[in-house]
């Protein structure tokens, strides 16, 4: 299965990470660069990015494009891909559930990563895969798997939080992995793992916009749209008992990445290999050495 490495190219550290631990793991990538709040279109001022329940930060705004592009890819190729954010620290056991679901039916979407978040779950695994189906997630889109099916359901969703877009997608077939196999870099220490680079939030880097100065009609209708979200999930999580609310934990195994031989800025600059000219973004294609 293909994997789709969302990257700015100013974060040189965390391509050459990607790049390291994809090889460890034996998996295929392509870089794809990340829309920022320079290069968003159209840009944060547009009527489009007020749709959602709350004001977004342009931070918020250029993630959902960057991911939008991600979606648009997995459509182009017509087959699954592993999506991720480049601080993603993946477990061993990823090429092998990758594999598994090359040609799993009935499936949208895979969240492999755990948030330190309870999640509401189905009470029963899938019947071949370590997976229960999702009633709710409200957190995490660094880690999932993308059929072209579910691309084609999120590429439609109206701008928000990326992980809120993809968890409010009620007609996608989505399920968790449990145990999870990936976690943030930044969250990884509160498992127990070593965290490879320091990171900080690219999105936090931007302040929330300040409601109190929407103007009455504006936050009124945020209101509102927050209000009808609530009442949504709380429906759905009825129509969906009985269900489990889960602190879904970590899988065991952990490959350790040594950057210590990684080339500074390897990988993360399109002009490093072919770049794939198509209506996505800039893709740089690498495969693991063999």
């Amino acid at each position: 299965m293909r994997v789709l490495v969302i990257n700015v190219a100013a974060s040189t550290d965390r391509m050459r990470f990607q790049r390291e631990q994809l090889t460890a793991l034996g998996l295929e990538f392509e870089r794809i660069e990340a829309i920022t709040p320079e290069t968003l279109d159209p840009p944060v001022t547009d009527a489009v990015w007020r749709s959602w329940q709350r004001p977004l930060r342009a931070t918020e705004m250029a993630l959902f494009a960057s991911h939008a592009a991600a979606w648009q890819r997995v459509i182009e190729l017509g087959s699954p891909c592993l999506v991720l954010e480049d601080d993603a620290m993946l477990a061993a056991d990823v090429p092998t559930l990758l594999g598994k679901l090359e040609s799993a039916d009935g499936i949208d979407h895979v969240q492999l990563e755990t948030a330190g978040r309870k999640k509401v779950l189905a009470r029963r695994f899938h019947p071949s895969l370590p997976l229960r189906r999702i009633v709710q997630d409200r957190h995490g889109a660094c880690a999932y798997v993308l059929y072209p099916s579910g691309a084609r359901l999120l590429a439609r969703r109206p701008p928000a939080p990326v992980d809120a877009a993809i968890s409010t997608a009620y007609a996608l077939r989505s399920s968790q992995a449990d145990p999870a196999l990936a976690v943030q870099l930044g969250t990884a220490p509160l498992y127990g793992l070593v965290q490879p680079i320091e990171v900080t939030s690219l999105v936090d880097a931007v302040d929330r916009p300040d409601r109190r100065a929407l103007p009455g009609s504006e936050a009124r209708r945020f209101r509102r749209r927050r209000v009808l979200g609530q009442l949504r999930m709380a429906l759905r999580m009825l129509a969906r008992a009985p269900w489990i609310r889960r602190d879904v934990p970590v899988a065991g195994e952990w490959p350790r990445i040594d950057l210590s031989g990684a080339e500074e800025g390897d990988g993360s600059d399109p002009a490093d290999g072919p770049v794939d000219t198509g209506t996505c973004s800039p893709v740089v294609t690498s495969k693991p050495s063999t």
